[in-house]
């Protein structure tokens, strides 16, 4: 345990990571491989929170552009982030792990509502946290929420998990074979380079409130792990 960096993180998931390569759905099998990362983290005593994303079921901008009401649109996106919720639950729980859903916005029959304090007290007691449908509010993405409840919960880190890329590159390595890849950036640097790493006001807040992040691969396995511990990985941005 004298190697342990963090004691608590909040750990961030795209939608994509519980699906296939496909990237649409749940896949059972994803979804146990990333409950037994996390599983491998608790039991050593870290505490963890987690929010996800619902990108493998609904993206509130895409309905928007489509010509839907914004503020509904993000409503169904939150919607789809307590659906990816309740898989990481029933996964972490049936590797034994103590887990709780708390919601943004309220609906007591499958979830508890989010009250910071009880979130804390939960991960003090060594029970896994997800934060469900966003901020409760429209035109926010689940990135800001991860960045608002990393700073609610006095998270030390929070885990950016990306799939098919290590971190942050200085173009989309996909379109661009020689892009770079960071290994150190500060908030100003993502914010003045225009990096595509999550939204300004997800970066802000983490600036604001001294909140280091580690962007790395969620597909490697064992990374979860790795990032907890504080090992070198992906990109860590921090500092002004």
């Amino acid at each position: 345990m004298e190697n342990k960096k963090y004691k608590r993180v909040m750990l961030k998931l795209s939608g994509e990571a519980l699906a296939n390569d496909q990237g649409f759905g749940i896949d059972p099998t994803v979804v146990d491989r990333l409950c037994k990362e996390i599983k491998s983290v608790t039991g050593q005593g870290i505490q963890v929170g987690v929010v996800v994303g619902g990108g493998n079921i609904w993206r509130g901008l895409k309905g928007s552009a489509g010509g839907m009401d914004r503020a509904s649109a993000d409503y169904m996106g939150m919607l789809a982030t307590v659906i990816n919720s309740l898989a990481l639950q029933d996964g972490l729980e049936k590797n034994g792990v103590d887990t709780r859903v708390q919601t943004a916005i309220e609906m007591r029959q499958i979830a508890e509502p989010y009250i910071r304090r009880r979130a804390i007290r939960h991960l003090e007691k060594g029970r896994v946290v997800i934060f469900a449908a966003g901020t409760g509010n429209p035109y926010f993405t689940t990135d800001t929420t991860a960045a608002l409840r990393s700073a609610e919960i006095e998270a030390d880190v929070m885990l950016m998990a990306k799939k098919m890329t290590d971190g942050v590159y200085d173009s989309d390595p996909k379109y661009h074979p020689d892009a770079k890849m960071f290994t150190h950036l500060t908030y100003g640097d993502v914010l003045r380079k225009e990096l595509a790493v999550m939204d300004n006001t997800a970066i802000t807040l983490c600036m604001n409130n001294h909140i280091p992040i580690v962007v790395f691969n969620i597909d490697t396995c064992g990374n979860i792990e790795k990032a907890c511990m504080g090992e070198t990985l992906g990109t860590l941005i921090e500092g002004k």
